[in-house]
């Protein structure tokens, strides 16, 4: 399980913090504890893999408000919520709103291991595809105006005869203008074209073609 995630607890009560940071170490991952939601606001600001283990009821600022002024934030760090009462309306609210797991105290030493391995894989998945998103939208800025239109047509299905007649230009220069487009996107066919539109969420464009 040896892995360079790091898992964060946030939890008042010192001898809980104590036997997680055991738990957690001697599974093999590196881990951080705090005494409550302020502090761990306080610490640099994490842009590694890991989890927050998360108590849900402490003085001042809870569980939730933490969660909350994360996601704020727009933190992707995937959080494990833990409480020492039944309070299923906390539970079903927190599960809505993206927690990996809600767990009962004393928790199940191979239960919270086993979420944490599922909350850290949701990161590493998170974060591999933010930076897919990241490559996807910096190749989209090399587009011109009128490469990004041919785009559009061509992830249609559109041949150069449609989209040439769409736009009212020549052939000659729409397949000009794909073979940019192919280049800047940095894809060899027009199946991986498609594979980082639809990846980004770019439509086709069908409008006003010709046949």
């Amino acid at each position: 399980m040896k892995t360079d995630a790091t898992i964060f607890v946030v939890d008042d009560d010192a001898s809980m913090r104590k036997s997680l940071l055991w738990l957690l170490r001697s599974a093999g991952w590196h881990a951080e504890a705090y005494a409550s939601a302020e502090e761990f606001l306080a610490r640099p600001p994490f842009i590694g893999t890991g989890c927050l283990v998360l108590d849900v009821r402490m003085p001042h600022l809870t569980g939730p408000d933490l969660r909350d002024r994360l996601a704020a934030c727009q933190s992707s760090l995937p959080i494990i919520f833990l409480t020492g009462h039944g309070d299923v309306p906390t539970g079903v609210d927190a599960m809505k709103k993206g927690a990996v797991d809600f767990l009962l105290k004393p928790v199940d030493d191979q239960v919270l291991l086993q979420a944490v391995q599922r909350a850290v894989e949701q990161h590493q998945r998170a974060q591999g595809h933010a930076r897919e998103m990241g490559i996807i939208r910096e190749r989209l800025a090399r587009l011109s105006a009128r490469e990004r239109e041919v785009l559009e047509y061509v992830i249609a299905g559109c041949l150069n005869k449609q989209i040439a007649d769409a736009l009212g230009i020549a052939q000659k220069t729409i397949k000009i203008h794909r073979g940019r487009v192919m280049e800047k996107m940095e894809v060899s066919s027009v199946a991986g074209l498609v594979h980082l539109c639809e990846t980004a969420g770019i439509a086709p464009r069908r409008q006003d073609l010709t046949h």
